[in-house]
């Protein structure tokens, strides 16, 4: 039994930090969740399954402050959806500082997988910034860099195209993505805190496994019982919309993630990875989506 911990975990009103929230809950740790929104629904439902809510902002040092004081470990999330890069990166310079002065003994950061490969990503940049601040300070760290969320397909703009049919991305049909699912990126962090020596000072790229846009169509395929076709999205269309994101596409199209997905799940078996798309496809909630299918059976 791994020694019960109190954790303040930053972010658990989004994807990320609210799937290490609830692990951490799961499996009988304390946790305190940091956010400038205390009376969201995430929030409250997090509260509910036993998390002790601490209202603030990243950016406001004291608040930050309290929250972790007395916490056994910090897991630390930054942003740039709202405010930038260059907000998102001082946003885990502070983590870190509130870390080193109060002496927390294991600061988590997650990152980006391919961030320390200087991609040139902005929003990669930012958290090599994050990851190169943690190291000169000293703090007792593990930095966790997980690569392509499976949720993002979840996204409304995503959805949209799979009600009529159409799988999106802006890669080749045959190229692979390497991919994680929510669920395990909770899971691995989870682990890496509750055996902290194992991994101090240690930068780990995670994913569940890798596929190409035509196998996710065929799996999506499957679980829908609709056919769902795969359509390579322009680079064009993607700049027009976000050049930053248009990089970073344009970055996994040419060098993309390193990942040794085989010798990943062999070091750590004690993490129940995701064996396949099609079953984190399975376990997902497509109620809604299928009510409104309007395209022809596979």
């Amino acid at each position: 039994m791994a020694q019960k911990l109190t954790v303040l975990v930053t972010g658990a009103t989004g994807h990320q930090g609210g799937a290490v929230a609830r692990m951490l809950l799961k499996k009988g740790h304390t946790v305190r969740i940091f956010t400038r929104k205390p009376d969201s629904k995430e929030a409250l439902e997090l509260q509910r399954l036993g998390a002790v809510i601490y209202n603030g902002d990243i950016e406001d040092g004291p608040s930050l402050e309290r929250a972790a004081r007395g916490c056994d470990c910090l897991y630390a999330m930054s942003t740039p959806m709202e405010h930038g890069a260059k907000v998102e990166a001082q946003q885990g310079i502070n983590e870190a500082d509130v870390c080193k002065k109060l002496g927390i003994r294991h600061l988590l950061f997650s990152s980006v997988a391919g961030a320390n490969q200087k991609t040139g990503i902005a929003f990669f940049d930012s958290k090599l910034k994050v990851e190169r601040h943690i190291q000169d300070i000293g703090v007792p760290y593990t930095i966790v860099a997980p690569a392509f969320f499976c949720e993002n397909l979840l996204a409304p703009e995503s959805m949209g195209e799979l009600k009529n049919g159409r799988l999106v991305i802006p890669q080749a049909p045959g190229r692979k993505l390497q991919m994680i699912s929510l669920a395990d990126l909770g899971a691995f962090d989870v682990y890496v805190l509750e055996h902290r020596d194992r991994f101090l000072s240690e930068r780990i790229d995670i994913a569940s496994f890798e596929l190409t846009g035509l196998q996710m169509a065929e799996s999506l395929t499957k679980v829908l019982g609709r056919r769902i076709e795969y359509i390579e999205q322009t680079m064009a269309t993607v700049r027009a919309y976000s050049a930053d994101l248009a990089k970073m596409y344009d970055w996994l199209n040419t060098t993309n993630y390193r990942i040794d997905v085989a010798g990943l799940h062999r070091d750590y078996p004690e993490v129940a990875w995701t064996p396949s798309f099609e079953q984190w496809a399975r376990a997902q909630d497509f109620s809604q989506l299928r009510a409104t299918l309007d395209f022809g059976r596979a």
